[in-house]
């Protein structure tokens, strides 16, 4: 189960958010070979005053169509996450947003770290 959280700047239209969320849905699917229905993302936009991406002293250029995607995971394996990072930007380019302005941060979690409601962690329960 990736959890993942996107922030951008503020001005995308509704469509937009649709369109860019599930695209990132179609690269974490196709990455990671997660189930369809196992999507859990958050959306918040962000003033120029406090969002601030820079580029690491990597000389990236960011425009206004930058989001950070943070994803919180069970442990992935480098070739699924490198392959997922290729997804994004194939998935994003149609959305208008160029692989420089596509940040991705993955965190890894334990299955002791999940719990789908009910007071219980599925994963340990065998549920999942």
């Amino acid at each position: 189960m990736p959890f993942l959280r996107v922030d951008a700047y503020e001005g995308r239209s509704k469509e937009q958010v649709k369109e860019l969320l599930d695209g990132i849905h179609r690269a974490i699917l196709s990455a990671f070979g997660v189930p369809l229905r196992d999507r859990y993302q958050v959306y918040q936009v962000h003033s120029e005053s406090n969002f601030i991406v820079q580029d690491t002293g990597l000389g990236i250029d960011r425009t206004k169509n930058v989001v950070f995607i943070g994803i919180a995971s069970r442990q992935r394996t480098e070739q699924q996450k490198t392959t997922l990072y290729r997804k994004l930007v194939e998935e994003l380019k149609v959305c208008g947003i160029e692989q420089n302005d596509i940040v991705v941060s993955i965190v890894t979690k334990s299955d002791a770290d999940w719990s789908f409601g009910n007071g219980r962690a599925q994963f340990l329960t065998g549920e999942l």
